[in-house]
């Protein structure tokens, strides 16, 4: 987890409510407040880049014929449109690999290449007999059929039939193709571990909306999950920690006696697997071995890894806290999670572990972290100072660029591109390395100047671990997103060439995210908005229009039996004090059409109870506020049981 500015913003951002006054830092359009419109009849998510909508109809009809090219990469893909097609309606569907003209349904790929479609774009014709979608490559396709999905019901994502539904899709020609190549969700998978099966279920829902790259998080200090060979006690010690559960980094450090029996790993075999399932699906997979901070697991199952003399009393973390943030970044390390830079047996470890990651996982690149390095035990440690003083290296940072240079030329050697997080800058790296900007869009603005390729994933839109509602109801971390500001997101930001820029990506850090249905919550909706980020044309952002297809899509996953976070209607909190120091109390929404009915009686309100109007004032000896959102005459936020003590401490803070 990036825990930047951890100490300095966490009561400030924890706590104080969310404001959209800050200026954006992409184009997308967010003064026109939702309304609830009546629901679009085409509400494709990730927008595309033309739709034309034209009068008629197509009606799903009993026996459905697909005509498609025999490409074994098409195999997923025609199945995928077969089920469902046919699970929901009752349809009998055939395909046939040869041109017929009396086909419901024709995937072609093009005799001669579209300039405008590329590598994955599409055109999707829809009539009232047929229905055609072309491209130049199976990947289009694959897309424009994702596309064709949604212009049906909501119930074409259930998982068994469904009968009284007019099974049409709205006659529309659209031409669509991605902004950028690189649309990624980065999946943390060394935190908690998620099974083979849950992975696949991830890329399934990713795949929907046209991301195209996994980013598995791999090792951590809380696991390491992947199968390495000649280094067994990385899976037989390092996958498995004690479990525990409530507040991530506070947990009791665990006791001797305490079974380290939770977690898991990914055999060679099982790599492979889940690279095959993702290619079928047209998604790449990149691995990320986080080094050299993060890297606790390795060093707990290999001490000789460490330059501290009490590593061999370490153990996996299970969440206690081993980092002081409260100087900022980089922190001071409680315990040493670095491997040491000074010390020839890391770097020959390394060169075994990329070898083998090399060869798993047919990707271009290969992530290498670069992260959060405490430098706190490197600056006492002799062996670094002897390093230094041979080196000519001057401060930390250049110790640890000496480091990450080596790791590139080892990434490098086994044929891949070497990516790090933003502070492998800090050690002046060739531009050959392509960087990944966490810390807000400066970094990656600064790195393509240098001419570094660039993945923007920038924690002030893009971090799917961070609360999405009030921290009363979600899983406390020191930092808030809401979906508005996702959606403020621009991976191309003005003043810097586009060729720079590969483009953006999510990430779903899961230190509290200990299940695939958490995973879900944390992911959908704001999972939408960087979808849309990536993938439409800036100039078609719009967030009114956004939100309402948002709308259709919930109901699209409650039918897929999918989590999704429905924060976006709770109401919003802000504090002040009044001239002779009253408490006052706001509420307002994320989106516009709600109303707000609120009690201080200790009730559960609803829309018979007092409205809110205006700022509020507690009674003198209330301890609860309750509030709910309304839309007309049916709930649509959860009910809110803020403590008054806890809005008092916010005002004071101010």
């Amino acid at each position: 987890m990036k825990r930047f500015f951890l100490l300095l913003f966490f009561n400030v951002i924890s706590y104080a409510t969310f404001s959209q006054n800050a200026a954006p830092e992409s184009s997308a359009t967010t003064e026109s407040i939702p309304s609830f419109n009546n629901a679009p009849e085409v509400a494709i998510i990730p927008e595309p880049v033309s739709v034309v909508k034209s009068e008629g109809h197509f009606v799903i009809p009993e026996n459905i014929l697909i005509a498609a090219p025999a490409l074994p990469e098409l195999k997923q893909a025609i199945a995928f449109l077969q089920e469902r097609l046919s699970i929901p309606t009752g349809s009998f569907v055939s395909v046939v690999n040869t041109h017929n003209q009396a086909a419901t349904v024709k995937l072609i790929i093009n005799e001669k290449a579209s300039s405008v479609l590329g590598k994955e774009g599409y055109q999707l014709s829809v009539t009232p007999s047929h229905i055609t979608i072309r491209a130049n490559k199976a990947a289009g396709l694959f897309y424009g059929i994702q596309s064709l999905m949604q212009l049906f019901p909501k119930e074409i994502e259930s998982k068994e039939p469904v009968e009284e539904i007019n099974w049409t899709a709205p006659c529309v020609e659209i031409t669509d193709y991605p902004r950028v190549g690189w649309r990624g969700l980065m999946f943390d998978v060394a935190r908690h571990f998620f099974t083979k099966a849950e992975v696949k279920q991830y890329i399934d829902a990713m795949v929907r909306y046209k991301y195209n790259l996994l980013h598995l998080h791999l090792t951590d200090d809380e696991g390491w999950r992947i199968e390495i060979k000649g280094y067994p006690k990385l899976t037989e010690v390092g996958a498995w920690n004690v479990k525990k559960v409530g507040e991530f980094g506070n947990f009791s450090t665990p006791g001797p006696d305490e079974p380290r029996t939770y977690g898991g790993f990914y055999t060679q075999d099982d790599i492979r697997e889940l690279v095959q399932y993702a290619k079928e699906r047209f998604v790449d997979i990149m691995p990320e071995i986080d080094v050299p901070g993060h890297s606790l697991a390795a060093i707990a199952s290999y001490p000789e890894l460490s330059c501290t003399p009490a590593a061999p009393n370490y153990r996996v973390r299970s969440g206690e806290r081993i980092m002081d943030w409260s100087r900022g970044a980089p922190p001071t390390a409680l315990v040493d999670n670095t491997l040491c830079p000074a010390n020839e047996l890391v770097y020959s470890f390394l060169d075994t572990v990329i070898t083998q990651v090399a060869q798993l996982f047919p990707f271009d690149y290969i992530h290498m972290g670069g992260d959060e390095a405490p430098f706190n035990f490197w600056e006492k440690n002799d062996a670094i100072k002897a390093l230094m003083q041979k080196e000519g290296l001057k401060n930390m940072h250049q110790v640890q660029g000496y480091f990450e240079k080596r790791i590139q030329k080892i990434v490098e050697a086994k044929g891949k591109k070497f990516m790090g997080w933003d502070e492998i800058l800090d050690g002046d790296m060739p531009s050959s390395a392509a960087v990944m900007s966490w810390r807000g869009m400066k970094y990656g603005i600064d790195a393509a100047k240098k001419k570094h390729e660039v993945v923007m994933s920038p924690s002030t839109y893009a971090y799917l671990d961070y609360m999405q509602a009030d921290v009363i109801t979600e899983p406390k971390v020191y930092a808030s997103l809401r979906l508005s500001k996702s959606y403020e997101f621009d991976p191309i930001p003005a003043g810097v060439d586009p060729k720079f820029i590969k483009g953006g990506q999510a990430n779903l850090w899961t230190e509290q995210v200990y299940n695939i249905r958490q995973a879900e919550y944390m992911t959908w909706p704001r999972g939408f908005a960087i979808a849309e980020s990536v993938w439409s044309p800036p100039e078609k952002k719009n967030w009114s229009n956004f939100f309402n297809r948002v709308e259709q899509h919930f109901k699209r996953l409650d039918i897929a039996e999918t989590k999704y976070a429905p924060s976006v209607y709770d109401p919003i909190f802000s504090v002040s004090r009044s001239a002779d120091k009253q408490l006052m109390i706001e509420l307002s929404t994320e989106v516009q059409g709600l109303d707000i009915y609120y009690s201080f009686d200790n009730s559960f309100p609803d829309r018979f109870y007092p409205k809110y109007t205006e700022k509020i004032t507690p009674p003198k000896d209330a301890a609860t506020l309750k509030v709910i959102t309304y839309k007309g005459k049916k709930p649509a936020g959860r009910m809110m049981v803020m403590p008054i003590e806890e809005l008092n401490k916010r005002a004071w803070r101010k």
